[in-house]
């Protein structure tokens, strides 16, 4: 429920100073309100339907996601709102091909999720058009500490566990593994377990190693006493942003306005979360299977003040484009950079 100040129409943002790009003065402006504790002023006004009222959305997201919960930051801080949306949070369980489907369909008008989850899909033309990266961060590939592996190269000729074989983790890591000469699919054997029985695999022996996404590796981390090898922010991925905002493609050509209020809804949050982490954990508590002191914990050993949009965005999609053809996920013909350009929808200039 919304009281009647969140549903009142905010005042629109101050203008720039001369010689100031609009987009510079609202990011720096932000900034300074998110720094001081201000309410942020509406950054998009130009999303409220032709009646005046705050335009509705549904947004799609896995609610256990702890790395999503500034999207629950976003709804209760009131950041939808004061961008002249009502956001409807759909809890999406199903697969990321049904998910994109339901976005390309209008079964829901936007989502968040894992770049490496969709591009594949994306490739395959469903019209959902990515405008904003959200964060880094957020999965692990976890041993024991007498398994025998150390590092990354270490890996050959082991088992490593994971929750699906299609999964962001295993994609992600078998990149890693691919740029350092070992051939993930012959050197490297994956098994899938269920999710819950990740830990029990490598307790058993079954598995030198495990890949997932937080919370579940984050907390087999820390409950069973396990070394990490290494992360999505490991070595040259330390500035690589891994969930993205993906819009309906028929919102973004219609309704331009409402998809930018939502992509700046959505980044502002990012950077509430940064400042307020606790605050983020609090808001997320009714969704976390775990506590708040471990979803800070996560939230901060995430980049979610990375954030890339414009150019930056569609340089590390192609790289990621270029990187999945290395384990045989995107075709070797597509083209990385048009690839990028025709996934990316400038929705802020």
């Amino acid at each position: 429920m919304h009281d009647d100040a969140d549903t009142a129409a905010a005042p629109p943002p101050p203008s720039p100073p001369a010689g100031t790009s609009r987009r510079g003065w609202l990011r720096a402006a932000g900034a300074l309100a998110l720094a001081g504790g201000a309410a942020p002023f509406v950054l998009s006004s130009g999303a409220r339907a032709a009646s005046g009222q705050p335009k509705p959305i549904k947004l799609a997201w896995n609610a256990s996601s702890v790395c999503l919960s500034p999207v629950a930051s976003a709804l209760k801080e009131g950041i939808f709102r004061n961008h002249g949306l009502d956001v409807e949070l759909i809890n999406f369980g199903g697969s990321t091909d049904q998910l994109l489907e339901a976005i390309a369909t209008r079964k829901a008008d936007a989502g968040v999720g894992m770049a490496l989850r969709w591009l594949k899909p994306l490739e395959q033309g469903f019209d959902v058009k990515l405008t904003a990266a959200t964060h880094g961060g957020c999965m692990r590939l976890l041993t024991t500490r007498n398994s025998g592996v150390t590092d990354l190269k270490s890996l050959r000729g082991k088992t490593v566990a994971v929750s699906d074989m299609a999964s962001p983790a295993k994609n992600f890591f078998s990149i890693l593994l691919a740029k350092r000469g070992i051939d993930p699919v012959r050197d490297v054997q994956w098994r899938q377990y269920p999710a819950d029985l990740l830990g029990i695999a490598l307790e058993k022996g079954e598995a030198q190693a495990a890949a997932d996404g937080d919370p579940r590796t984050y907390l087999l981390r820390k409950e069973r006493s396990l070394v990490e090898v290494a992360t999505n922010l490991s070595d040259e991925y330390a500035r690589r942003a891994c969930c993205v905002l993906g819009i309906r493609g028929s919102l973004v050509r219609e309704d331009k306005a409402t998809a930018a209020a939502l992509t700046h809804a959505v980044l502002q949050a990012q950077d509430w979360t940064v400042a307020n982490p606790e605050g983020a954990a609090r808001h997320f508590a009714e969704f976390a299977k775990t506590s708040q002191a471990d979803v800070v914990a996560m939230l901060k050993s995430h980049t979610h003040g990375h954030h890339p949009v414009g150019g930056d965005l569609k340089k590390e999609l192609a790289l990621y484009t270029d990187e999945l053809k290395l384990v045989s996920v995107i075709r070797p013909g597509t083209d990385s950079t048009k690839f990028a350009e025709r996934i990316y929808a400038d929705v802020l200039s």
